[in-house]
Formats: structure tokens, C-alpha cells, sequence
């Protein structure tokens, strides 16, 4: 198939290119160039989705099987996309996320579950931004005129990853000392592979399936224990983590999914759902999940392979994980409170 990737140089779009590729498909990106190298074998189209003459200068004289939009983010944007693309491919794909459910993170959330009420033409600052994937899933169902696929994954990670929660981990457990764990070992988490999800998007494309899909990982969540003791041998260390209480973490002023990655304190009922999307409909479809350990091994070498950040990891403004300081005194006040 000849395959169209929006995006396709970092992380899910890339991804997406190289496994095409892989499969013999003929695959072209669409991007600015400027968030790293493009997958070896693909044919790059310089440009931003935003600009209408880029836009209009990608389609020229060009036709598509199957589009797949990695890089949307607003409603009127993508609309403008899938509208241009519309005449020029068969297939969308589009590569939404599990919180365009309104229900979601407070409630077990499924392909049936309502979105967040996002018109699809909105425009980047005139709604909330979790509610923006919603518009963004509409906007594509109005304005392309073909077969559209929705993936709706929930926490992804794997090589490349860019929202940077395992990558914390595993820098944290590659600097060594005493690392803090937040809650309780037996608490779920249930993660999603990039690789694995293009994998099945590629799957579904090529059986010429449409619809939607909620993508969050393995039908049997993993715990925090076993990400975390994944992480400590990824990066070679040989210590325990030391679990430390909700109630402290949170009496000390720690923010829940931020403050530590991936930590959802119990008895939160704004958060009681957030591993509880259900992936049922695309596991009989065919999705496969690598073990954990496989994830966070391959992502450890790829994170060696680039080295640590310079720069804090984020999501939107606020800073991911804890400082080393504020680390030591959690731990030093944790310990004197139960001896």
C-alpha cells in the first residue's frame, strides 16, 4: 500500500513509518524536519500541517491508500486535513487518545463510552485540553470521505517515547541511592508499546477495517512493582525501592501522576478509572502486547543510546518527578516516622 504518515519522525508516528516500511509498504512523511531524522526508506514531504499552502502543496499530483495522523492535536487543523486528504486516500487513521471519553480518568471508559462534547471545528485555546482529541476524532469523521479508523491509546511508552514518564523512572534508577516509590507495589498500571500499537493499527488497515478502538495495553494490567523492578534492572540497580504511603506523599504536597510518573494514589475518585479503559473490543481484534520487561529493556538501551535529558521532562507546563533534594528529605521524614 502506498501509506501517508503526518508526522512519522518521532516516537507513534515513527513507529508507525518504520513498521510500514518493514512490511513493504510504500510510505510517505509529512513533516517540518526539524524533531529528528526520518525512518530510513520513506520518502519526506517538508511542511507544517498548519500552513494551507503546504497543505495544498502535499496533495498535488498525489494519491494515498491509507493516511495515518499522528500529529493532531487541534480540530480545525485536523478538519483542514482530513478534508484536503479526503479525494486523495481511502483510509484515515487517526491516532486519538482514551481521555477524548468524558467519563475518563474517573470511570472504566470503552468504545460505547461518551466523548467530551468538542465541536470539531474548534480552535486551540476555546476548550479544555483534554476535551481537544474528541473534536479532533469529529472532525475527521465529518470531512473525510472515506474509511476512518480511530485509535484511542491510553499511556504510551517504548522507545522513543516523548512523554517522558519511563524515561524519569529509569534515569531515576540509573543515578542510583534510595529511590522513593509511591503507594503500593500491587497497585495497576497497564501501558501500551508504540510498536505495538502501530502494529495493530497496520493490522487493521490491512484487513480494510474502520471504527474505533480503545488501545491501553495488556487485557491483565501489570503492576507498579513490576514496572519499577523493571526499571531497576534496565538500569542496573541493585535496590530495592523504599514504598512510602499515599497519605504522606500527598500530605507532603506531591502531585498525583506528576509529582512521581505513573502514580495514582487510592481512593481518588477523579482518578478511580484511569487504568480501567478497556481493550477488549481490539484484543479479539488482534492486539498483541510484548511483556513489560521487553518494553522497558529495549527503552533503557534506546535511552542510553541518546542519553539523559538535558532538560526536565513535562507534561504541558508542570515538571515531571521529584527533585533529588526533595527526593532525599521524603525519604529521610518517611523513615523517621516509622521508627
Amino acid at each position: 500500500m502506498r501509506i501517508l504518515v503526518l508526522g512519522g519522525s518521532v516516537f507513534v508516528g515513527r513507529a508507525f513509518a518504520t513498521q510500514a516500511r518493514q512490511r513493504g509498504h510504500e510510505v510517505t512523511v509529512f513533516n517540518r524536519g526539524r524533531s529528528g531524522p526520518d525512518p530510513a526508506g520513506v520518502k519526506a514531504v517538508r511542511g507544517d500541517r498548519t500552513v494551507a499552502a503546504d497543505l495544498s502543496r502535499l496533495v498535488r499530483d498525489r494519491r494515498w491508500d491509507v493516511v495515518v495522523d499522528t500529529s493532531g492535536q487541534q480540530p480545525r487543523v485536523v478538519g483542514e486535513s482530513a478534508r484536503l486528504l479526503s479525494a486523495r486516500a481511502g483510509t484515515y487513521v487517526f491516532v486519538s487518545a482514551v481521555h477524548a471519553c468524558a467519563d475518563w480518568p474517573a470511570a472504566p471508559v470503552d468504545e460505547s463510552s461518551p466523548r467530551h462534547a468538542c465541536p470539531p471545528d474548534a480552535a486551540a485555546g476555546t476548550v479544555a485540553h483534554n476535551a481537544l482529541k474528541a473534536g479532533c476524532e469529529r472532525a475527521v469523521e465529518e470531512e473525510f470521505g472515506g474509511d476512518v479508523l480511530i485509535l484511542s491509546p491510553g499511556a504510551v511508552t517504548g522507545p522513543g517515547e516523548s512523554t517522558g514518564r519511563l524515561l524519569w523512572w529509569l534515569e531515576r534508577f540509573a543515578r542510583g541511592g534510595r529511590v522513593l516509590a509511591p503507594g503500593a507495589a500491587d497497585r495497576p498500571v497497564r501501558l501500551v508499546d508504540a510498536r505495538d500499537l502501530a502494529a495493530f493499527g497496520l493490522d487493521r488497515v490491512e484487513a480494510g477495517d474502520a471504527g474505533r478502538y480503545l488501545v491501553t495495553g495488556p487485557p491483565r494490567p501489570d503492576t507498579l512493582g513490576d514496572l519499577l523492578a523493571a526499571c531497576a534492572r534496565a538500569a542496573g540497580a541493585d535496590r530495592e525501592p523504599t514504598w512510602v504511603d499515599d497519605d504522606f506523599l500527598l500530605a507532603a504536597g506531591v502531585e498525583p501522576w506528576t509529582g512521581l510518573p505513573l502514580w495514582v494514589p487510592a481512593g481518588m475518585p477523579d482518578l478511580a478509572g484511569i487504568w480501567q479503559a478497556s481493550s477488549d473490543r481490539a484484543h479479539a481484534a488482534g492486539l498483541r502486547c510484548r511483556p513489560l520487561a521487553e518494553t522497558v529493556a529495549d527503552t533503557m538501551a534506546w535511552l542510553s543510546a541518546r542519553g539523559p535529558s538535558p532538560e526536565p521532562y513535562r507534561q504541558g507546563e508542570t515538571e515531571l518527578g521529584l527533585l533529588p533534594s526533595h527526593e532525599a528529605e521524603l525519604l529521610t521524614a518517611w523513615e523517621h516516622l516509622r521508627s
